[in-house]
């Protein structure tokens, strides 16, 4: 699938093997796999990285480079790292402000380039970086006066849409769409990023009551529809198409994936779905027809966030596993699976997540399935401090060899 990752071997078990004379050979590294072993670097309220907004620059490179030498620890190849949590760059950006996870402030230098750091520091270590957008969240709140002053959604008040209690870019708009795809496009212009990688935020997940302000954009553009919801799933098919081709025209080598909510439908809705009863279902509720884009090659990989048990009845890990394995079937997009880390040994969590085998039960089940490419945990945090041992089980049982990102 193209070219190597740069993933270094230091460390890998050695094989002997013994001549007919009773001498041992030279030794040599195992052959390496081709695998996915991936972690997300979420940025959005600090979560992962920084530890808090306002720290040196030299403390947030040494945590940044903590991050990714846990990475390397458990046996991880790639890392994605959010580098764009709410319309705001983690970057020199020309189109958007320094994000406030940063500096506190939003707009304001924090002495340094993380981005550039990051792809750096993860080449160094053997890692791929891929660069981790949200395309449609301004903010995590509704008061546009509380954004730096130069940020785009206070000179263009009408392309945003305020909406459980958020602030989104409308992703009906032309210009919106034209905006947001040349944002993260400086990136892959700028950096020698391996990837392009979009979560499972497009349309906002739904809130009771309430109604995503969209009804003036579907006047103006949305002729030609039958109803809202198709030319909703007309934006963001438009968005995915539009990005891919242009990564793949800015730089050829870094591939283009996305990590949806794990869902695309239910059996009960459409009889093409999973036999699952969950309460979102990314085409009706996010607009986002994420089967659609992998059965017709638009994407390089897909990440679907299967963030549940096996034997979890309303959307059994087993059963969500098979169904994307049948959808990757017969195309050349890889399949990659989210996993939920964060979860082992909540309490809170069904009784699965309290045993540290629960995750590599997953990977030893996935492995039934050749479309299956590999894992990506959420998140880096959790691998760094793996509260249970959950993601230390994942090593031992899994990635005891090392193993090359697909390409």
């Amino acid at each position: 699938m193209g070219r190597l990752s740069r993933r270094a071997f230091t460390g890998a078990a050695l094989s002997l093997s013994v001549l007919s004379t009773g001498a041992a050979a030279a030794p040599r590294y195992p052959r390496a796999s081709v695998e996915m072993r991936g972690m997300w670097l979420a940025t959005v309220f600090n979560r992962d990285w920084p530890a808090r907004p306002g720290l040196s620059a030299s403390v947030q490179r040494a945590q940044l480079r903590e991050r990714l030498d846990a990475a390397v620890r458990r046996g991880l190849n790639t890392v994605f790292f959010q580098v764009r949590p709410t319309a705001d760059a983690m970057w020199p950006s020309p189109y958007e402000p320094w994000s406030q996870y940063l500096t506190g402030t939003q707009g304001k230098d924090p002495g340094w380039d993380p981005l550039g750091t990051a792809v750096q520091e993860a080449h160094a270590r053997g890692l791929e970086l891929h660069a981790w957008f949200n395309p449609y969240r301004v903010a995590t709140h509704t008061d546009r006066s509380r954004l730096a002053a130069s940020h785009p959604a206070r000179r263009h008040p009408e392309w945003t849409v305020a909406y459980g209690g958020q602030l989104y870019y409308n992703p009906g708009l032309p210009a919106v769409r034209a905006f947001v795809e040349n944002a993260i496009l400086d990136a892959v212009r700028r950096y020698p990023v391996d990837g392009v990688h979009f979560d499972d935020y497009f349309y906002p997940y739904p809130v009771a009551g309430q109604t995503f302000g969209d009804a003036a954009a579907f006047a103006a553009y949305g002729g030609g529809f039958t109803s809202r919801a198709a030319w909703r799933r007309h934006n963001i098919d438009l968005l995915v198409r539009e990005t891919a081709a242009r990564v793949r025209q800015i730089r050829p080598a870094a591939r283009f994936g996305v990590s949806p909510f794990g869902v695309w439908r239910n059996a009960a809705t459409d009889s093409r779905g999973s036999a699952t009863r969950a309460g979102v279902q990314t085409y009706d509720d996010l607009y986002a027809d994420t089967r659609t884009w992998v059965r017709s090659g638009w994407l390089d990989y897909i990440c679907p966030q299967l963030y549940w048990n096996i034997g979890y009845s309303p959307a059994d890990y087993a059963e969500l596993v098979r169904w994307w394995a049948g959808v990757a079937a017969g195309t050349s997009v890889g399949l990659y699976l989210g996993e939920a880390l964060y979860k082992a040994g909540d309490p809170a969590q069904p009784a699965a997540w309290r045993s540290p085998a629960e995750l590599s039960r997953h990977l030893t089940l996935a492995k039934r399935y050749p479309q299956v490419s590999g894992h990506v945990f959420f998140a880096a945090k959790e691998v760094a401090e793996d509260p249970i041992g959950a993601m230390s089980r994942v090593t031992a049982d899994h990635y005891r060899q090392p193993a090359k990102p697909p390409r």
